[in-house]
């Protein structure tokens, strides 16, 4: 990674642990990662959110919540507001994730509408954008991103943008044990890199944080951080042992 960004290395546990797990996972990552100089969150359910938040209150371990609803109460059967999340300590949340892109078929205005109300809200937006196997194949790759960055953006000022970490996960390579390669992912960080100083400015762009999302695993992660424009990783299956997850938090450092 380049310049000044600090490593950043996010996990997300997608719809897995019950309460007791998720309390003994977090207890595992606060222990292994107490004198980290790498940013660490983890995002486990919502059911588990108030018994992790007491695991990681006062630690280097940040929490994150995997998803939001884009208003901040009322009829919304289903939905969690960004304001129950800040009760419980949530520092950061995941929006546009390709699973809720494409499963649940959130469009771009609907998580454009999350990242605003979060950034209004002072909690930290981790904003994914990727392309699908299909649109790589049909050299549509740069130009989806472009539009996800774009869209997912809009309305965001410059002095906000302090508090958007970007994460890059081509759909194709997760979940499947396909990554791309470092080269293939610094290329694609670098171009969001430069879309950010267009639409924003280079001392904006410099400083935006970018992660890698996409099978991250020990074994990957320190190909993955020598590139200069990957600052981190949004980590999923290798996320849920502490004895996986671990080894790739010291990998954002190189070590």
């Amino acid at each position: 990674m380049g310049g000044s960004r600090k490593p950043f290395i996010a996990g997300n546990w997608k719809m897995h642990n019950t309460v007791a797990e998720s309390v003994r996972l977090a207890r595992g990552v606060v222990e292994g990662a107490s004198d980290s100089r790498v940013t660490v969150m983890v995002a486990p359910a919502f059911t588990s959110l108030p018994a992790v938040s007491e695991v990681v209150r006062d630690t280097r371990v940040e929490l994150g919540a995997q998803n939001m609803g884009p208003e901040t109460k009322g009829a919304h059967t289903g939905e969690v507001s960004v304001q129950m999340l800040k009760e419980l300590g949530v520092a950061y949340v995941i929006l546009g994730h390709s699973e809720r892109r494409h499963t649940y078929h959130e469009p771009d205005d609907l998580i454009n509408a999350k990242v605003r109300l979060a950034l209004e809200e002072k909690v930290k937006a981790v904003l994914c954008v990727g392309e699908t196997i299909e649109e790589r194949e049909q050299n549509l790759a740069t130009k989806v991103v472009e539009n996800q960055i774009r869209r997912g953006l809009d309305g965001v000022a410059e002095k906000d943008l302090g508090q958007v970490t970007v994460a890059y996960e081509p759909v194709w390579a997760i979940g499947t044990g396909k990554t791309a390669t470092p080269e293939d992912a610094d290329a694609m960080h670098a171009f969001i890199r430069l879309l950010i100083g267009k639409l924003y400015s280079e001392a904006a762009a410099s400083k935006t944080v970018i992660l890698y999302g996409g099978s991250v695993k020990p074994d990957n992660i320190r190909s993955l951080m020598s590139m200069e424009n990957i600052d981190g990783a949004l980590v999923g299956g290798a996320s849920l042992k502490a004895e996986t997850f671990l080894p790739i938090v010291r990998g954002g450092l190189g070590e």
